[in-house]
C-alpha cells in the first residue's frame, strides 16, 4: 500500500462528529469521499493506485452510479479500459437499461468502488454485471471501512488502496 497516499486520502477526507452511514450505523469518524475525489492531485494518485490493482486481463471497468463513477473515468483514462456503469435501478425511459454502457459477454471486468462499509451496494452491482454478460474478477475499493468482508464471504476478489477499519 502507498502509505503516503493514504496519509494524503484521510487528511483530505477524515471528519469527525456523529454521522449516520448509509448503512444505518454511527460513527464517530466519517470518510468524505468527495474531498479526494473532487480534487484533481488526489484522484489523479488514487486512480493510479487502483489502475494497478485491477485484475490480470482487465477489459472493462464498472462502477456503481454516483460517486464511484468519479473514480471510474480517471481509472479509465489510467488503464485505457472502457467503462460501464450499473444504475441503482433501470432507467424508466429511452433504452431503460440499468448497465449503461457496452459489456461484451464474458468481459473480465473490475468493478470499483469509492468506500465500502457493508459491501451491498458494490455487491448489488457485481450481481447485475454478471447478469448481463460480464465476469466480475475483482473489485477494488478506494477506502475499505469493512465492506470487503461480506464482499469476500460473498465469493469476490477484492483489492483496497486504504483499509481503514472503523473503531466504533
Amino acid at each position: 500500500m502507498n502509505e503516503d497516499l493514504i496519509r494524503r486520502m484521510i487528511e483530505a477526507s477524515e471528519l469527525h462528529g456523529e454521522f449516520v452511514l448509509s448503512s444505518g450505523k454511527t460513527s464517530s469518524v466519517y470518510f468524505d469521499k468527495f474531498r479526494f475525489l473532487t480534487r484533481p492531485d488526489l484522484l489523479r494518485d488514487v486512480a493510479r493506485e487502483a489502475a494497478g490493482l485491477l485484475a490480470p486481463g482487465t477489459e472493462l471497468l464498472g462502477a456503481p452510479e454516483g460517486a464511484a463513477m468519479l473514480l471510474l473515468a480517471a481509472v479509465s483514462l489510467e488503464a485505457g479500459i472502457p467503462v460501464t456503469v450499473v444504475r441503482k435501478e433501470a432507467k424508466a425511459y429511452g433504452t431503460r437499461a440499468q448497465v449503461e454502457g457496452e459489456v461484451p459477454p464474458g468481459a473480465t471486468t473490475t468493478l470499483l468502488e469509492d468506500v465500502s462499509t457493508t459491501g451491498h451496494q458494490v455487491q448489488r452491482a457485481a450481481e447485475v454485471l454478471a447478469a448481463a454478460g460480464a465476469q466480475v474478477a475483482r473489485i477494488v475499493l478506494a477506502i475499505d471501512r469493512g465492506g470487503a468482508d461480506l464482499l469476500r464471504e460473498a465469493g469476490y476478489d477484492v483489492a483496497a488502496v486504504a483499509v481503514l477499519r472503523p473503531a466504533d
